[in-house]
């Protein structure tokens, strides 16, 4: 039988509060929406709103306990600062877990290699690997992630994000992995940094939590290369670079695409060499790929159960997730890349979508990139050459701020630049039909998840 994730007493102890009821509890939740049978609601006081006025909601749910400020009847653990608890709580659930931890940070690609490099590991110690859900990677996720990790796990997989310096420094401290990884580096958050290179600091601050012995995985391709190793330096006993160049660490020998979509791979390790499929299309999930197998290797995972994870990994919602959507006469295929957007993901995700095997045309549904600062109208400009590369039949720009880029577009192709998503779903659902391929790729404050709901639910 499965031991508790945590007990009264543990709670108490961990956060140094007051146990009153004893309970046991099988999850860790904040938010009560996810409060499931047996879990354990952190009370947490926000900007906006406070938890504690949520706790006849988590306990209907079925809530064993919860952790508060202010004294309640039902079995909880009164403390001085329930965000204070829930660093505790993290920081006790990595103390007391044998598990090998790896951390995952990046501009873009860190979700999608979290959750690669989570299949790959589960493939080979099924049950046995956690790893955060969504993108739970800043100050209250990273903790809440923790404080999940079963107390068995034999690997965990933990997303870092930031917008701000000494925000990973803080984060990588709690988390303490054995390998950290940095996927890419890219002009997000440009609001927040005067240079790309200030951001790949700012990245390079996860290997600071390295444990003893720690590795850390650099992308070889990045011009951020040299700087990112010798961020690593003073904290890691080896250095790996992941990429396609001569010289990286792991290296893709040979990529071709695979039947159906996707590619086939041969990488190159210091001590192995692997091929394998990757369902995922695009050269970012490559590269994507090389990291989580240095990571594999250095968790002491099993690089052929990741090989064959590669190739059973479905789409993320939000992040290249394909659907088959109903057209008169036909079927379109809807590509998902609503949840984010920067000016390197933009185009590398043109660049795939150029790509593409279609006998209709394609339709690029494209949304502002949020957070780029005084270079926001450069970096929009910017897109307009990826997309005539990518010919793209039709390009549907969605927010204000696409409208320097509305103005480079011209008359090369055919366009359109909507307000807001609610009428970029009436141009599109009138627009596309079958053979049509469409990519919907934008800043996740946009809203074009809604028109991928839209057009998924086959609502014309």
């Amino acid at each position: 039988m499965t031991e508790a994730l945590w007990t009264a007493d543990e709670i108490a102890a961990a956060t140094s509060g007051t146990a009153t009821g004893d309970f046991a509890a099988s999850g860790v939740a904040f938010d009560s929406r996810e409060v499931a049978p047996g879990h354990l609601f952190l009370a947490l006081k926000g900007e906006a709103t406070d938890g504690h006025l949520f706790l006849d909601r988590a306990f209907a749910a079925g809530a064993a306990g919860a952790v508060v400020s202010q004294p309640i009847e039902q079995p909880h653990v009164l403390v001085a600062d329930t965000t204070a608890a829930l660093n505790d709580l993290g920081r006790a659930s990595r103390a007391r877990s044998a598990a090998r931890i790896c951390g995952v940070t990046g501009s873009v690609g860190k979700t999608g290699t979290k959750e690669a490099l989570f299949a790959a590991l589960d493939r080979s110690a099924p049950g046995e690997a956690h790893r955060s859900v969504k993108s739970y990677n800043n100050h209250t996720g990273v903790p809440l992630s923790l404080a999940r990790m079963p107390r068995e796990a034999r690997f965990g997989v933990f997303e870092m994000g930031m917008n701000h310096a000494g925000e990973l420094a803080a984060l990588t401290r709690l988390v303490r992995p054995h390998v950290a990884i940095v996927t890419a580096i890219a002009p997000a958050h440009r609001e927040f940094f005067a240079s790309d290179e200030e951001i790949a600091d700012a990245k390079g601050e996860i290997f600071q939590g390295l444990e003893e012995g720690g590795v850390a995985l650099v992308p070889f391709d990045s011009a951020h290369r040299d700087r990112l190793i010798a961020a690593a330096r003073p904290h890691a006993a080896r250095i790996l670079t992941f990429g396609f160049g001569d010289g990286a660490d792991i290296r893709a020998k040979d990529v071709v695409g695979a039947p159906g979509g996707g590619s086939l791979v041969t990488a190159m390790l210091p001590d192995a060499s692997l091929t394998f499929t990757i369902a995922q299309h695009g050269e970012h999930w490559v590269s994507n790929a090389l990291a989580v197998l240095g990571a594999v290797e250095a968790l002491g995972g099993d690089l052929a159960a990741a090989g064959l994870a590669f190739a059973d990994m479905p789409g993320l919602k939000g992040r290249g997730e394909r659907h088959r959507v109903a057209a008169i006469g036909g079927e379109a295929l809807l590509i998902d890349e609503s949840y984010n957007a920067n000016p390197v993901s933009m185009a590398a995700t043109l660049k795939t979508f150029g790509a593409e095997k279609v006998s209709g045309r394609r339709i690029a549904v494209l949304g502002a990139m949020r957070e780029l600062g005084a270079s926001s109208e450069d970096f929009h400009v910017a897109l307009a050459e990826p997309i005539v590369a990518a010919k793209v039949d039709l390009a549907i720009l969605v927010g204000p701020e696409m409208a320097p880029l509305a103005k480079a577009l011209g008359r090369q192709i055919k366009m359109a630049h909507v307000p807001d998503a609610a009428s970029a779903i009436e141009l599109v659902q009138d627009e596309f039909g079958p053979g049509d391929a469409i990519l919907v790729k934008g800043s996740n404050s946009i809203g074009l998840a809604t028109l991928v709901e839209a057009l998924a639910s086959g609502k014309r």
